[in-house]
């Protein structure tokens, strides 16, 4: 059974797939905790299964060294196998991800290595792209430049507002994330 930590900084939407997928008993994933860098609304699924959480906020620290040495207590604290970052929307100082990789995946909104950052859904309507997607990825001291695990493709269509793509690439990444988080656990990707 994979031992997992969450970190997410929003709705938690790919956390709540993954707790979903969990009720299944065939799912070879256990949730530990599921931390946040603020009061984050997701954390509320999290409380509805019955999963520790935490939340250590940057506001409260002098630098993101010190912070980010807290947030990484909180997670060994709970000595998980794998990380993962679910909308987890803060870059990781180069120490954190040293002392916990390979360890720790993230799901990304685009094909990377193309949109990296903050807005790659934004940034694939503004290049004219007729295609985007998904990855998901390791995590390393880079943004979004770790070794890709799987990817899909969502197709930007005419009609698509930028929300409306999201929508369509989240639904993609919430199915994209339970498939590798359990092929993971059940050594069919090798981190």
């Amino acid at each position: 059974m994979l031992s997992v930590v969450v970190l997410i900084s929003g709705g938690g939407s790919n956390l709540k797939a993954l707790l979903d997928a969990t009720q299944n008993p065939l799912y070879p994933v256990r949730i530990l905790a599921v931390g946040a860098d603020n009061p984050a609304d997701g954390l509320e699924h999290a409380e509805l299964y019955g999963i520790p959480t935490f939340v250590v906020s940057p506001s409260s620290f002098n630098n993101r060294e010190e912070w980010a040495a807290t947030l990484l207590s909180n997670i060994k604290h709970f000595e998980p196998d794998l990380i993962v970052l679910a909308g987890f929307m803060r870059i990781l100082p180069p120490s954190f991800v040293a002392s916990v990789s390979p360890r720790m995946i993230n799901t990304h909104p685009s094909l990377l290595p193309l949109y990296p950052g903050a807005h790659a859904v934004h940034d694939a309507m503004v290049a004219g792209a007729t295609e985007t997607g998904v990855t998901i990825h390791i995590v390393d001291e880079g943004v979004d430049t770790g070794p890709h695990l799987a990817q899909a493709v969502v197709p930007v269509l005419p009609e698509d507002s930028e929300t409306d793509l999201h929508e369509r690439i989240k639904a993609v990444e919430r199915q994209l994330l339970v498939k590798v988080v359990q092929d993971i656990a059940e050594n069919k990707i090798t981190l």
